[in-house]
């Protein structure tokens, strides 16, 4: 198993960054016009749809490659907070609280990242092996 270990840290990554980088593509390919109200409804103005996309997507992308790991988790943790509780806070629909614990458990996920960095296969760590 210890032989693994590098490994798990890329996979996390992985999988992670999937999550925001296919969230920002369904959202460019829903569009603004489908995007704006339903971001509006739970109180985020419109203008940030583009900023929230890029968000998304880029970040993403750099999770993946593990560039400024430790910054960029910090600050999807606290997307990932913040929508659950903006987007996801109707605790008598199983689905929205569902959500939430998802979104909750996804920032630990970015929390942990925080914590100990992208991993052996990163950018972050290229010139320390």
């Amino acid at each position: 198993m210890e032989k693994l270990n590098p490994y798990f840290a890329l996979l996390g990554r992985v999988l992670l960054s999937l999550l925001f980088i296919a969230g920002g593509l369904n959202k460019l390919g829903a569009g603004a016009e489908a995007m704006v109200p339903y971001m509006q409804s739970g109180g985020v103005p419109g203008f940030l749809f583009w900023p929230t996309v890029a968000f998304e997507i880029l970040g993403g992308v750099a999770i993946l490659v593990g560039v400024k790991t430790r910054i960029l988790a910090f600050l999807l943790s606290g997307f990932c907070l913040v929508t659950a509780l903006m987007f996801h806070n109707d605790f008598a629909d199983q689905t929205q609280a569902a959500l939430f614990m998802k979104n909750v458990a996804i920032a630990g996920g970015f929390l942990i990242l925080t914590r100990f960095g992208a991993g052996e296969f990163s950018v972050d760590n290229r010139g320390s092996a």
